[in-house]
């Protein structure tokens, strides 16, 4: 193959077909619409095929990047597939929701010269295709014996299932909730990710043999100890995530209309709001929603209150949009569709009727200072610009907090804010338990969280002394490392005894 240069490529990033925002914003069909054939072609022609991809490390589950978009251009979509799915078991998820401007394509060197390819809508084409075709990579697996827990089906918890599933063990996920797929389920909306997307991908995990029980609330119907005594499991890994909300603590947050984003989400998404009476989940948002907050899950909440019947979605943020989390295609597409963006913006109280209902906010000017612990410039109130907002719902998507019944119900150890506390190999202080995703980071994206799941599934595997077979033939041993009873240290594992 000729060697490509910046020049030969093609020089425009090639765009993705949208549903008009006139149209989309009146249902919950998915707003990008998706590579066509000679869109996906001409977009991996763009791809230099460097020599020592930087894309590759800066993806936190190492696709090989190069390796799947060759496959696409030389029309073996079969192979790109395969390439894809040896790192990453939710193409068709990922490609979709993942910030790939912050991690593979913002090293990509075409964006020295040009826009950077763009790998997370090739992605998302390959997986769509495997999908439509019925494609699966589910290798032959042999027993090793080993039983494996999973506490949470969310991003982190099914990474960690299917490496353990492939090692051959005997692997069990328990999901609080009445659907699989965590975060991916209740948090993000279906105009984003269709929830028949996320169906098809968990149902090619279930082909590993993974189990998969709804309705399993762990440290209520029982305990991680019960699970590692009891009920027989040989290592445990917690991806419960971090579905806590947070609130200001400001005056007037007990009124009627003051919900958070996880809240109006998880009643949209997985709890059939919008189909009520039919289901039993009113929403009753008000035709005036405000959401204080400006990352993706504030603009999922006011794009869904839009769709929702709302009159008016509006953005309360106290420093502007260049410091917005969100990324800038959702906050494009908010923008498209007419939230109202009030940068600089920061409430101080929430104010009441006579029956107890939100009819406004008092929110204060900001103007920013100088930069805090996150490197973002630190949001200053302007002396004496109070005014009042009207409003008929406030919405908080300020974070999350680390879902607390782990923590409440077992003796493992936990930081400061709650969150699970590991090592550097993801282990707790419970021998046997690993955690990984947002239960120990906080909330984070979906690859990060699925970059925790791999990698605690590798250390669990070196915890049960499951050898891979790039490790059965070691490099010739010096004969001077540190061995006990004859064995080197690092051949040596952990046995659980049982005291009857």
């Amino acid at each position: 193959m000729k060697k490509k240069t910046i020049r030969t490529i093609p020089q425009e990033r090639t765009s993705i077909p949208v549903q008009a925002p006139a149209a989309r914003v009146e249902n919950f069909e998915e707003v990008a619409l998706g590579y066509r054939l000679e869109q996906a072609l001409n977009e991996a022609e763009r791809c230099l095929m460097c020599s020592d991809p930087a894309c590759i490390p800066a993806c936190p589950v190492a696709i090989d990047i190069p390796g799947f978009i060759e496959r696409i251009s030389e029309e073996d979509y079969r192979r790109a597939y395969n390439t894809l799915t040896e790192a990453n078991l939710l193409p068709a998820i990922c490609g979709r929701v993942c910030p790939q401007e912050d991690q593979c394509e913002r090293v990509c060197p075409v964006g020295d010269t040009l826009e950077p390819v763009a790998i997370g809508r090739l992605e998302r084409w390959v997986g769509d295709l495997a999908l439509a075709k019925g494609w699966t990579t589910t290798p032959y697996i042999e027993p090793n014996g080993f039983k494996v827990g999973i506490v949470g089906s969310g991003p982190a918890g099914i990474a960690c299932a299917a490496d353990m599933a492939k090692a051959g063990c005997d692997v069990t996920i328990y999901e609080a909730l009445h659907a699989s797929g965590g975060v991916l389920r209740y948090g993000i909306p279906e105009f984003r990710l269709p929830n028949h997307v996320i169906d098809s991908e968990i149902e090619n995990l279930t082909r590993l043999g993974i189990a998969i029980e709804c309705n399993t609330l762990v440290g209520r119907l029982f305990t991680i100890e019960q699970m590692l005594d009891e009920m027989g499991f040989d290592a445990v890994f917690i991806g419960s995530g971090a579905g806590y909300p947070k609130f200001m603590g400001i005056p007037g947050e007990s009124l009627h209309g003051v919900l958070s984003a996880n809240e109006l989400l998880t009643r949209c998404n997985l709890m059939g709001a919008l189909e009520f009476p039919k289901y039993d989940t009113p929403l009753d948002l008000g035709a005036r929603v405000a959401v204080i907050g400006a990352g993706n899950t504030a603009m999922d909440a006011m794009r869904v209150a839009l769709r929702s019947g709302a009159e008016k979605a509006h953005c309360i943020y106290r420093r502007t949009r260049a410091e917005s989390p969100a990324r800038e295609e959702e906050i494009g597409h908010a923008e498209e569709e007419g939230v109202d963006f009030h940068w600089l913006t920061a409430p101080v109280e929430i104010l009441g009727d006579d029956a107890g209902n939100v009819r406004a906010m008092v929110c204060l000017r900001m103007e920013l200072g100088e930069p805090d612990e996150s490197g973002r410039r630190r949001p200053v109130p302007i002396e004496g610009s109070e005014y009042e907002f009207e409003t008929d719902t406030v919405v908080y998507a300020i974070g999350t907090n680390a879902n607390p019944v782990i923590g409440q119900t077992s003796k493992i150890a936990l930081d400061d804010w709650g969150h699970v506390r590991t090592d550097e190999s993801l282990a707790t202080s419970m021998a046997g338990v690993y955690a990984g995703g947002d239960i120990v980071t906080g909330a984070a994206t979906v690859i990060l969280a699925m970059g925790a799941g791999r990698k605690a599934a590798c250390s669990m595997k070196a915890y049960l002394g499951i050898r891979e077979s790039e490790d059965v033939y070691l490099p010739e041993r010096s004969g001077s490392e540190d061995k006990l009873f004859g064995i080197p240290v690092d051949e040596h594992n952990f046995s659980r005894v049982r005291l009857r």
